[in-house]
């Protein structure tokens, strides 16, 4: 009896063992480090970024009137100025802006130097492929412009082996080159002025509302306006890709600035009417 009882004993103290080794493979405690190595915080969404940081930072020119440029004070303004400010206000953060010349700006939104940028960009199918857009918040043409005793451009076409003042990067640049212009770089829509009353270009495709505001401010600059481009660009914020709860909350801001009169009495202030239609 004492024999087997013993064989007994050691028979059960085997199986206990057994048992604790099977418990503690599956004991719920064990993998705690596994959990907190795979469960980590999760990364912040860019509206959560934005907002825990209290600034949105905007990418601008601030050469470009008159969505950006500097007052004769030196401070920075202009009609995307004044929209990126807003949206910033309803957004509940502060516009922290970041300025750059043209072709620099998506290569810094690419870099994380800002979180946006405003700076009438044209929303084109080649854009849209890479990054993400806001609601557009204007609308304009592209126009060539010339010297006023230029007679022999007349028409985009005209443009073949000519100089064109133009931003690389721009999809009026796009339109320059196809009509066989010989592209000069620029850093803006005020040094492509100054080059051609210099008579060091011959002609720039641009914006029609830079051409009526700089008319409206010096109407005896020696330009004009020969011909207009039949389509019409819209442009808007530009985001990086995933950035999809930021482009909401601007979108909203957009549209509660076009409900409540914002958004015209600003566009009023800088062009006489509303130029998101």
């Amino acid at each position: 009896m004492k024999k087997v009882s013993l064989a007994l004993l050691v028979l059960g103290l085997s199986i206990a063992m057994v048992g604790c080794g099977a418990n503690k493979s599956n004991n719920p405690s064990t993998p705690v480090q596994e959990q907190n190595n795979t469960s980590g915080k999760a990364a912040q969404t860019a509206l959560e970024t934005v907002k825990a940081s209290g600034k949105l930072r905007i990418g601008t020119e601030g050469t470009y009137a008159p969505f950006t440029f500097h007052d004769k004070a030196g401070k920075l303004t202009g009609f995307d100025v004044e929209i990126a400010e807003e949206i910033s206000k309803r957004i509940g953060v502060q516009p922290e802006f970041v300025e750059s010349q043209w072709d620099s700006l998506i290569a810094g939104l690419d870099a994380n130097r800002f979180d946006t940028v405003f700076n009438e960009v044209s929303i084109t199918d080649e854009r849209k492929a890479k990054y993400a857009f806001s609601d557009p918040y204007i609308v304009s043409k592209a126009v060539l412009i010339v010297r006023e005793d230029n007679t022999d451009i007349k028409k985009f076409s005209d443009l073949k082996g000519k100089k064109a003042g133009q931003s690389l990067t721009t999809n009026l640049t796009k339109i320059a080159k196809e009509n066989g212009a010989q592209i000069v770089a620029i850093e803006g829509f005020n040094q492509a002025v100054d080059l051609l009353t210099s008579n060091r270009i011959d002609a720039t495709v641009n914006d029609q509302l830079s051409f009526l505001d700089l008319k409206k401010q010096k109407p005896q600059v020696p330009i004009k306006v020969v011909d207009t481009a039949s389509a019409a660009s819209q442009s808007a914020g530009l985001f990086t890709k995933g950035a999809d709860d930021l482009v909401t909350a601007v979108n909203k801001a957009l549209a509660e600035m076009k409900s409540d009169g914002t958004y015209l009495r600003i566009s009023q202030k800088y062009f006489g009417e509303d130029v998101s239609k």
